[in-house]
């Protein structure tokens, strides 16, 4: 989730807290598979991830080394998503510099699965296949591949809903509760309308929403279809759907709802304090991340809601294995375990990362957020995740996504005509992807 993080973990990862801004190199790279570091038979994991998927900050890393002495987990990070993708490439390329475990977000499965195959180990060796029912059928499909292998197991998943600042409704005039709030923008073009009531009212130096660009990524979460169809074809120029959400977050640069920050950048960290924005998208693994910059001092301040426009998801991820891994064996074992239900129970409890495993979802179907003023967010993100499409998945979905919000970006915050920045977007997947 973690923060994905979409998006930059938007994409993100798709996260709890802030993480270390620049990418750390990841221990090993070795190919030897080789169980201790020492004499002493004792066993360093490495672990490099992007967002924050809330292992360490859930306590899980100290759970899982007290459980297994002699373990010890070293984990590197890097907020961007697009940077951590970019790094791992080269890595992978060179066969050095790479973690046991390596993230991967949703949106790069799908590289991995069909292009990818061969620079991660197939998980089925260590006994992977007795855990397909321990997981919800999409997830663990879309990391399963071509020939049959497992090449990754699931985090969580990135239902969607609204969070708010329900100090800075009040302050604006609007109605603070989550259920009158759903009906009130049961549609986008009801969002935006009570975008332009909270505009007219609003405090200083507060905007109705963060960047455009996370309006858009929230409302293609929603879709099946968005960059790639059912049998591979890019579809993203022709995609009604696509446009739609291009044309809402326009309609929201051009009425200036936006606080034209780029999400993961420290103005936009700032900004959850500050209150410099009343309404975020935010799929479950944001929620940690909210808590994370708001700080104790915004607990009770923040609420969630039902989505507009119906379900939806956003981000989520996977833990994979490189075949350059040093400790491939300990590696799978640790993965398994972070991925187990229990695990994924208490990584939502504590961060608000959504499970994917099915015994986790039932567990946290009653689950409240004190520090979200007593939200359901089991019932809000549980129902999100039963009723959202099971996205069909492309090689360069993530490519796609960032050209696009990009383009958003240069909307909203350099004035670009909408259609030459959807010129620019284009030109940029070309680029991209060829």
């Amino acid at each position: 989730m973690p923060i994905a993080r979409a998006a930059k973990r938007a994409v993100v990862r798709l996260g709890a807290v802030t993480l270390a801004g620049a990418l750390l190199a990841a221990c090993g790279g070795s190919s030897d598979d080789s169980s201790s570091d020492s004499a002493g038979g004792k066993v360093t994991i490495t672990v490099d991830l992007f967002g924050s998927f809330g292992y360490k900050e859930a306590g899980l890393y100290a759970e899982y080394e007290k459980l297994h002495p002699g373990v010890t987990i070293k984990q590197t990070d890097t907020e961007d998503e697009a940077d951590y993708w970019k790094s791992l490439q080269t890595r992978l390329a060179g066969g050095a510099g790479l973690a046991d475990v390596q993230g991967i977000e949703v949106g790069r499965i799908a590289s991995v699965t069909q292009q990818q195959a061969d620079r991660f180990e197939d998980l089925k060796k260590y006994g992977a296949d007795s855990l397909k029912d321990q997981f919800a059928p999409a997830k663990w499909a879309a990391a399963t591949g071509r020939g049959g292998e497992v090449l990754g197991l699931g985090t969580d998943v990135g239902p969607e809903a609204m969070c708010y600042r329900t100090d800075l409704f009040e302050q604006a005039g609007l109605p603070t509760d989550r259920e009158e709030l759903a009906k009130k923008w049961a549609t986008w073009d009801g969002y935006l309308d009570l975008g332009e009531q909270y505009k007219a009212k609003a405090p200083a130096k507060s905007a109705w929403l963060d960047s455009v660009g996370s309006l858009y990524s929230i409302m293609i979460g929603q879709e099946k279809e968005r960059y790639y169809d059912a049998s591979g074809k890019l579809i993203w120029e022709q995609n009604p759907a696509l446009r739609s959400a291009w044309d809402h977050a326009v309609q929201a640069a051009d009425a200036g709802l936006s606080a034209k920050l780029d999400q993961w950048s420290p103005q936009w960290n700032q900004a959850f304090s500050a209150g410099s924005f009343a309404t975020i998208p935010c799929p479950a693994w944001m929620l940690g991340y909210i808590k994370g910059q708001a700080g104790e001092a915004g607990k009770g301040k923040w609420d969630v809601a039902e989505l507009p426009g119906g379900a939806g998801n956003w981000g989520g991820s996977y833990l994979a294995v490189p075949k350059a891994a040093k400790h491939k064996k300990e590696a799978y074992e640790l993965i398994k375990w972070l991925t187990a239900p229990e695990q994924q129970t208490k990584l939502f409890q504590k961060q608000g990362n959504f499970p994917s495993a099915t015994g986790a979802i039932e567990k946290v179907a009653d689950a409240k957020d004190p520090f979200f003023s007593n939200a359901p967010i089991g019932k809000i993100f549980g129902e999100a995740a039963k009723e959202a499409p099971v996205q069909v998945l492309g090689v360069h979905d993530q490519n796609i996504a960032q050209q696009i919000t990009n383009a958003l970006s240069e909307v909203e915050r350099k004035g670009t005509a909408p259609e030459k920045a959807w010129s620019n977007a284009k030109k940029g997947v070309e680029n991209t992807i060829g």
